[in-house]
């Protein structure tokens, strides 16, 4: 029997966060092709937000390019939100983000998101490569400024103005792992995400930090905060955590200076990780649920509970596409099941 679910949850609303996983066999076009096929999967659930976030030089990761791929992504749907989970700013000029994202909502109007990040979302040697001219993440509220002020209506005079993106509504949340953002997303009065299901640590004191210091913008009257959670579900326990054995791989991988193609799920995780790299996966990885169906309802509505965000961001590192799919079937059903 599942529990009850408070008032707050019953409109909760849920969406989906994709990494483009390119898995050991496949290939970036057929990530791309997976993408787009659960994107119209997730439409059909009753997601509201498609998320891709953007990464650079991981092999299993396919997103890099992301305004590109929102744009595939958009184009091949109809009605769910497409966006970024995030866009790391301070590898790109905010005119240059103002006008991929103008471009974008000019294609798909009211339906496109962007995050904003201060990560450079890579390694240090990649942050060099593509920060050729900015060495670090410091000016990041001042480019989070600029970038709001492109959006802006052009004034007369204007010497530089985003074509096309000024005067075009670009909903624009910031995304954390910490408490900057936070802070920062409060200060401005604009909607926040929290990195939950990689860097919970922070969580709730993020989460209590920008509700209570927020302040009404003309982009947001009230706080509006994400939380994002790992959900894998199959038909029965034991299957659901072998295939969570695939995200689990992947952080270890990473944790080792070793990240490449997404691996398969394996039946012992036990004796793949060291007790320390154990230790650090599951606190990494501490917001997720795992389970069959009742499980995984009983587990998002208990999350749900207990932080009360405005809405969730649900995120599966599957390697089969199929059990990818029903993954993410079985945690709208488990959404479904807990409204009246």
């Amino acid at each position: 029997m599942h529990s009850i679910p408070s008032p707050g949850f019953l409109m909760l609303p849920y969406s989906l966060l994709d990494l483009a996983p390119v898995t050991e066999g496949s290939d970036p076009s057929q990530a791309f092709a997976n993408s787009l096929d659960l994107a119209r999967h997730a439409e059909a659930l009753g997601y509201r937000r498609y998320w891709l976030a953007e990464h650079h030089n991981m092999p299993g990761i396919a997103s890099a390019a992301t305004a590109v791929l929102i744009g595939h992504i958009a184009g091949g749907t109809h009605t769910i939100r497409v966006g970024a989970g995030g866009i790391m700013l301070p590898n790109h000029a905010p005119l240059q983000v103002a006008e991929q994202f103008g471009t974008l909502a000019s294609l798909y109007p009211d339906r496109i998101d962007l995050g904003l990040g201060r990560a450079p979302g890579t390694d240090q040697a990649t942050a060099r490569a593509l920060r050729r001219y900015f060495d670090s993440a410091d000016a990041f509220p001042h480019d989070v400024a600029e970038l709001l002020r492109y959006f802006e209506p052009a004034q007369p005079g204007q010497a530089v103005r985003a074509v096309p993106g000024a005067g075009i509504d670009v909903p624009v949340w910031l995304l954390g792992s910490s408490l900057f953002s936070a802070q920062l997303a409060a200060m401005l009065g604009l909607r926040f995400a929290f990195a939950s299901h990689f860097a919970p640590a922070a969580m709730e004191e993020a989460l209590a930090l920008y509700r209570r210091d927020f302040k009404p913008s003309k982009y947001l009257q009230a706080p509006y905060a994400m939380l994002a959670l790992n959900v894998v579900a199959a038909d029965s326990s034991a299957e659901a955590r072998r295939l969570f054995t695939t995200q689990q791989q992947s952080f270890v991988r990473l944790r080792r200076g070793q990240p490449g193609l997404i691996p398969p799920p394996i039946d012992d995780i036990e004796a793949y990780w060291t007790p320390p790299e154990k230790a650090m996966t599951e606190a990494a990885l501490a917001c997720a649920v795992v389970g069959d169906a009742a499980e995984v309802r009983e587990g998002i509505a208990a999350f749900a509970s207990r932080h009360r965000p405005d809405e969730l961001m649900l995120t599966a590192n599957v390697f089969d596409h199929t059990a990818r799919k029903y993954s993410f079937a079985l945690a709208a059903q488990a959404f479904q099941d807990l409204a009246p």
